[in-house]
């Protein structure tokens, strides 16, 4: 998969890393681009060596008609940021930008782990990976970033708003009857609506939606086997 370099740097200090999130913010296209075909989905997360040097960014590709694994790569990257909440995508894109270029079949849509606009800066890792990915981006989070919601209905399929000043950033899902909701938002070229039930779609068997419960535990497995060396 091709997806170009980063317009900027990832080894930045934190104060500059503030600043190219509020700059690519206003980039984020919050509607879906034509005729969107939202088949493909491109599963992302990441985990990290047991000496916290290396980041372990998995990506599953997974079939939502079928219900099937496609594709799934793995990448590895030297941890260049330190962990600031609100600013994960510095120490986490790398590793996963290179995973995706690993695929050898594009997605439709990506499927992040984390908050896409639901973030203090509207740029949580689902938009800015959206953005250098060009390819529209949902953010599906175990647990709230910013904003206040009520709780939804117990039954699969139930939502709730996630507002924060006025504004409504995502909304709070629940994707089988009784469990913990998700946090869905728009990463990038997308609509909430399209967001949410591409979520649904894709939570088959389990709270977490497939594509990125399976990146998870591919991630996961990677750190576990101690693969964080470049060979990745």
């Amino acid at each position: 998969m091709q997806i170009p370099r980063a317009p900027h740097s990832w080894s930045v200090t934190p104060q500059q890393a503030i600043i190219i999130q509020k700059k690519l913010a206003s980039a984020v296209i919050r509607q879906c681009a034509g005729n969107l075909q939202l088949r493909l989905v491109a599963g992302v997360d990441a985990a990290f060596s047991a000496d916290g040097a290396h980041c372990l960014a998995g990506v599953v590709l997974w079939d939502v008609e079928k219900q099937a694994v496609i594709e799934q790569r793995l990448a590895s990257r030297r941890l260049v940021f330190p962990y600031i909440p609100g600013l994960l995508t510095f120490r986490e894109a790398p590793a996963m930008l290179a995973a995706l270029r690993k695929l050898r079949q594009a997605p439709d849509v990506l499927m992040c782990d984390g908050q896409g606009i639901a973030h203090p800066r509207r740029l949580g890792i689902a938009s800015h990976l959206g953005l250098l990915a060009g390819l529209p981006a949902i953010g599906c989070a175990k647990s709230r970033l910013i904003g206040s919601h009520g709780e939804p209905d117990r039954q699969k399929g139930s939502i709730t708003p996630l507002i924060d000043h006025g504004e409504r950033l995502g909304s709070v899902v629940r994707t089988r009857d009784g469990v913990r909701p998700v946090f869905v938002s728009i990463g990038h070229l997308i609509d909430l609506p399209a967001a949410e039930q591409l979520v649904l779609a894709c939570a088959v068997r389990f709270r977490l939606p497939e594509p990125t419960r399976l990146a998870d535990q591919l991630a996961g497995a990677a750190k576990r086997l101690g693969l964080a060396a470049a060979s990745v």
